[in-house]
């Protein structure tokens, strides 16, 4: 069960969630955009806390937004001892995120009709 700012995924968030994975995407970075697009900023363990996800998982899915430059990172001193906190955000709208797969998508369509059309002149 996911919860975004303490409440529970709502119908529109969870079908934003499993349209995303139905384009290629992992539950884990549908999951963890989906949160980010619903708040302004947040630590990898608000992250855990309201998706369900556990560390390794919000990770990888951080790792590859990062290479995408969707999020930006700061960090923010804790109280007392010990490391600061990683607070992320989502600097790349939705839409164009969306952009990005929809690309990708009509790259690799585009990549079946040309093999599609060598094995019809192949067969003549």
């Amino acid at each position: 069960m996911i919860s975004f700012g303490g409440k529970q995924l709502d119908d529109s968030n969870e079908e934003i969630v499993e349209s995303l994975k139905s384009l290629g995407m992992t539950r884990n970075l549908a999951t963890t955009i989906a949160y980010l697009s619903n708040v302004k900023e947040a630590s990898s363990q608000e992250i855990e806390m309201n998706t369900g996800l556990r560390q390794p998982e919000v990770s990888v899915a951080m790792r590859e937004m990062r290479e995408h430059s969707w999020i930006s990172v700061h960090n923010k001193k804790v109280t007392g001892k010990g490391r600061p906190t990683k607070i992320y955000s989502l600097t790349t709208p939705f839409e164009k995120i969306i952009k990005h797969y929809e690309q990708k998508v009509r790259e690799e369509n585009e990549a079946r009709i040309r093999i599609i059309n060598k094995l019809k002149s192949l067969a003549k």
